[in-house]
């Protein structure tokens, strides 16, 4: 693949960890709730270590650094239950909810950009930062799904 080609896929890859970090903060400063305002600095924390990784990975081409790829369980809660707009004082479990939509976009964006990729290091690196939101995903659905629907004494 020409350099310029792999340049862009790895600047658009930045970008959109930028933006998701932009969007993690910006929604911990939406929530209440001290746990989910950690829980989304958290994301917006590792959203800027995807960053970093990318420009390691663009600076030194790292191939090691983007090979094995594992397992994420996906309940895709996501894709099923709709997320709420952004608003001051948003309740914790719509925070999950929003930011589990935010990672299945990023999650997509990546699988995307994979597809239309030959097999190799730059589409094993995609199918990674892929995996890394799923993972993500799965995490503040957890959150979303213990949140929403608290066990109560009864059952």
């Amino acid at each position: 693949m020409k350099k310029e080609n792999f340049n862009a896929i790895i600047e658009k890859a930045i970008a959109n960890e930028e933006e998701a970090n932009w969007f993690y903060l910006k929604l911990a400063d939406r929530v209440t709730d001290k746990s989910a305002k950690d829980t989304l600095l958290y994301l917006a924390k590792e959203e800027m270590g995807h960053k970093n990784n990318l420009i390691r990975y663009r600076q030194e081409s790292l191939i090691n650094n983007a090979t094995n790829i594992e397992e994420v369980p996906d309940c895709k809660v996501a894709e099923f239950v709709s997320s709420p707009g952004i608003q001051y004082n948003m309740d914790s479990k719509d925070a999950y909810l929003l930011a589990a939509a935010r990672e299945l976009n990023s999650y997509n964006l990546y699988i995307g950009m994979a597809s239309v990729h030959p097999e190799g290091e730059i589409r094993n690196m995609l199918l990674k930062m892929a995996n890394e939101e799923l993972k993500h995903k799965e995490k503040v659905e957890y959150l979303y799904s213990n949140t929403a629907f608290v066990q109560t004494d009864g059952g």
